[in-house]
């Protein structure tokens, strides 16, 4: 007989491609600057919205944010942003199609300074922080870090990084790792 494997709840679900997601993306590390990127623009456009919507919508993204490409992002003209609100593909809201180009152009003037996405977390997270809840209903939405780290990146000049959003991009690139205690995929 085939065991089932424990997961936090939210990844006990019949959609496989929101299991993939739980079982081997959310809360696992990884600082890549594209990916930094791909999961800031994801995480944005959620709000409001469920996981499941964007994850259903990711290569649609992928494809519309030039690879998530920062350097390419970040010389999308008026022509590229009116043909992303023609986009059926994606989640076509105004304030959250000029946050992505927004935080692109962010991003690019970091890197032409040597500075990177990595490190300014990094600054904020040395360490990821790996929290034991017992429930979902226990694992909050926000917290003082994620407040913290979103009002720091405002002054940075990003767009959409609200403390919400904030904390579950840092969730789902392995900062802040909030699979429940007895999850099997929480390493």
């Amino acid at each position: 007989m085939k065991q089932e494997l424990t997961r936090c709840t939210w990844g006990n679900n019949s959609d496989e491609l929101y299991r993939n997601y739980h079982d081997h993306e959310w809360g696992k590390l990884n600082l890549d600057e594209k990916y930094l990127y791909e999961m800031l623009v994801l995480e944005s456009f959620q709000s409001g919205l469920t996981w499941a919507t964007i994850l259903h919508k990711r290569e649609n993204f992928r494809q519309a944010f030039a690879g998530f490409d920062v350097e390419k992002v970040a010389q999308f003209t008026q022509a590229d942003f009116e043909q992303l609100m023609q986009n059926s593909g994606i989640i076509r809201n105004r304030l959250k199609i000029r946050a992505a180009i927004n935080n692109a152009q962010v991003l690019v003037k970091w890197h032409q300074a040597d500075k990177t996405f990595r490190d300014f977390l990094l600054k904020y997270i040395p360490q990821p922080l790996d929290n034991h809840y017992q429930k979902m209903s226990d694992v909050p939405a926000s917290t003082p870090l994620s407040t913290k780290v979103s009002k720091a990146m405002k002054q940075e000049g990003f767009k959409f990084v609200g403390p919400v959003t904030v904390y579950s991009f840092l969730q789902a690139v392995g900062l802040v790792n909030d699979h429940l205690a007895n999850c099997q995929f929480r390493n």
